[in-house]
């Protein structure tokens, strides 16, 4: 079923509750070092803005385990960029709950912006914020009229601030930045163009496995480089040297070969190494070749051709995980070679990253404005490219 969205109900002097994902990184002094998430999330801000919502902003930040925790994770400094982002106040109250809080949300004037405290704050009383705890999300409901998931990144989460809250409101629709994750990545999943190819990268096999399967039954291709490679091919028979291989999962990777029918492409070769070092030397070796003290860190040129022509005649490309140790200018070039074949095809097909290092590697190497899309939940779009059904998205009433 459809899901609803922002555009879908009246925000005209209604309170709206907004869930954003501004969990951005913080250097030593408090200051951000990478606004991309704040940035994300303008467009539905600017939204209920611009139709008169009077927009209420929470969010989580780091993580929350002692009360010294709180004096370093305030969303104070968030509050702050995004006043100088929309160019207009942005009222902070340092509470998640009570009079002030309350009494701040109902000052409010429709096109104002008020942003409260970190939501896992709640989490130093019992985890109420991450274990959904009934009364808290409650109580969070009740600050408004109408409640905005704008929160990819936490949409894998069952948390108060986005379950929670979306059971206990009457209106409870995505916001620009959900539904815009929603149908990309959710439509090269139901139903992508063709030929639809899925590449796949990362350390390891273990951490994609339900990945894999999943994309195995939707994808023409799948093209693995990266650590999880090694696995792969120590389950053909190739000796991979020092190469990064989970030995408890060779047999699995057999069966995911076996039950692929040649749709996984691993290429010819790889970039080796002595060390995994920046300065270490440096080969080219085909898969047949691997010495036994050397480790595989990135693709090698004929897989770098390979996976280039395949990726020439996709329709629909999901990128998850870098080719390489792309951190090591010497081992970034395959990641690089990925990233540039995927801009080349931007005006005729489908390009997504799902996130986390593939979204790192695209920002490194400056080509941002030249995929379909960047997932801005690393956790969130694994699990929805496993095929799973994500609670914040589920909890989105329907249209």
């Amino acid at each position: 079923m459809a899901k609803k969205t922002l555009r879908d109900i009246e925000l005209n002097g209604k309170k709206v509750l907004v869930r954003v994902d501004f969990n951005v990184p913080l250097a030593k002094d408090g200051s951000i070092t990478d606004d991309t998430r704040i940035v994300a999330a303008l467009p539905t801000i600017k939204y209920v803005m611009e139709k008169g919502g009077k927009a209420i902003l929470f969010s989580h930040l780091g993580r929350i385990k002692t009360a010294d925790d709180k004096a370093t994770n305030s969303m104070r400094p968030v509050a702050e960029r995004l006043s100088q982002l929309i160019n207009k106040p942005v009222k902070f109250v340092g509470e998640t709950r009570g009079a002030e809080l309350e009494a701040a949300i109902n000052e409010l004037q429709p096109g104002e912006v008020l942003m409260f405290e970190n939501t896992r704050f709640e989490d130093l009383d019992g985890n109420k914020e991450s274990k959904n705890n009934p009364e808290l999300g409650a109580y969070w409901a009740s600050l408004g009229d109408v409640f905005i998931n704008d929160a990819f990144g936490t949409a894998h989460r069952a948390h108060a601030s986005n379950v929670g809250i979306s059971s206990n409101i009457k209106e409870a629709v995505a916001g620009l930045l959900l539904e815009k994750e929603i149908n990309f990545i959710g439509g090269a999943l139901e139903n992508p163009e063709r030929p639809f190819v899925a590449i796949l990268g990362g350390a390891k096999v273990s951490d994609k496995i339900e990945v894999i399967t999943n994309l195995l039954n939707v994808a023409d291709k799948v093209l693995i480089g990266g650590g999880m490679a090694f696995t792969f091919l120590k389950a053909m028979g190739y000796e991979v040297g020092k190469s990064l291989v989970e030995l408890d999962k060779v047999d699995l990777a057999k069966e995911l070969l076996a039950k692929a029918n040649g749709k996984i492409e691993l290429g010819f070769d790889v970039v080796t190494g002595k060390a995994f070092a920046a300065d270490t030397e440096t080969n080219i070796r085909d898969f047949d070749k691997i010495p036994v003290d050397e480790m595989g860190l990135d693709i090698g040129p004929k897989t770098i051709a390979r996976f280039k022509e395949i990726i020439a005649s996709a329709k629909t490309v999901v990128w998850n995980g870098p080719q390489g140790v792309f951190e090591m200018p010497a081992f970034e070039n395959g990641t690089k070679q990925v990233a540039l074949a995927l801009a080349a095809i931007k005006d005729k097909a489908t390009t997504i990253v799902g996130g986390g290092d593939s979204a790192a590697a695209v920002a490194q190497f400056g080509l941002e404005a030249d995929f379909s899309h960047i997932s801005t939940g690393g956790g969130a779009s694994l699990e929805y490219l496993e095929g799973k059904v994500l609670p914040g998205i589920a909890a989105v009433h329907e249209i």
